[in-house]
């Protein structure tokens, strides 16, 4: 049976942060940090379950799959959903009009192509995701051409060795990536290596990286080495980074975006593609 849909009000948002910061929490811990009684807090963890959001043990919860696998297609999806639609803003209203790009894998990067196909004109967008194709392909102006690969069935991703050589014949002016972990020592892990290599081949495509992770990637573990900070120009967030982040992305030099945060100096799309092609990758 498929998980049953939820759409968490804010103290189950909240709680479900909580375990995920910490990994594993009791059932009395939850109910004391939220001071509420220990039977709401078994309803709420009842709920977030039965989502598949979380996993139950005897006494209290965890986060469900481990640093060799990512969770479902479908909970990834609700997961931190308000998130990634401020960062899929904050990104749309850099990307400029006319401009060529890849898009990879991802919840976080369909939101992105949903917002560039209400904000921007005139891209040319390269993918191995079918969902972003599917998004962008009916927009007249907009160019999308899509990897050959393997279709992976539970996210109607693209991956595999073709892939990675279809994408290695481009050059474009922006990559934008997502990733499932970004560990306090700058490294960026997911799950599937076939992915990774993809997305690498995306990075080396790319004359600016953009690299877009709400919240809940920070301190997360995953198994496959994709990158380091250093190796992207811009990420893309929802809050504050935990504060160990903070000297990694400025030795990095990789520009720190906030969802919502006025920015210093947003760059006008013909600044952006002039400098991108005197100096980018």
């Amino acid at each position: 049976m498929p998980p049953k849909k939820l759409v968490p009000n804010p103290r189950q948002a909240a709680l479900l942060e909580a375990v995920r910061d910490q990994g594993s929490a009791s059932v009395d811990m939850l109910a004391q940090r939220f001071r509420v009684t220990l039977q709401t807090v078994r309803r709420d963890v009842g709920l977030l379950a039965s989502a598949g959001l979380l996993a139950r043990f005897h006494g209290g919860v965890r986060v469900p799959g481990s640093t060799t696998e990512n969770i479902g297609y479908l909970q990834r999806q609700r997961l931190n959903h308000d998130a990634k639609q401020r960062i899929a803003a904050a990104v749309a209203e850099r990307v400029p009009d006319d401009c060529s790009l890849i898009i990879n894998i991802g919840t976080t990067t369909e939101a992105i192509a949903e917002e560039l196909l209400r904000r921007r004109r005139g891209l040319r967008v390269i993918t191995n995701n079918l969902n972003v194709a599917a998004i962008l392909a009916d927009k007249p102006d907009f160019e999308v051409i899509v990897a050959g690969g393997m279709v992976r069935s539970r996210d109607r991703a693209v991956i595999g060795e073709a892939t990675v050589d279809f994408i290695r014949q481009f050059r474009v002016d922006i990559g934008l990536i997502g990733i499932s972990a970004i560990e306090v020592d700058g490294t960026l892990r997911d799950f599937d290596y076939r992915e990774v290599k993809v997305a690498r081949a995306i990075i080396e495509a790319s004359r600016q990286v953009w690299l877009a992770a709400d919240h809940s990637k920070f301190n997360r573990p995953a198994m496959v080495q994709l990158a380091r900070l250093g190796e992207i120009d811009a990420l893309f967030t929802d809050s504050a980074p935990p504060a160990a982040f903070r000297p990694l992305l400025a030795d990095a030099g990789v520009e720190l975006i906030v969802a919502g945060e006025a920015a210093s100096e947003p760059r006008p799309a013909a600044a952006f593609l002039a400098a991108t092609a005197r100096g980018g990758r």
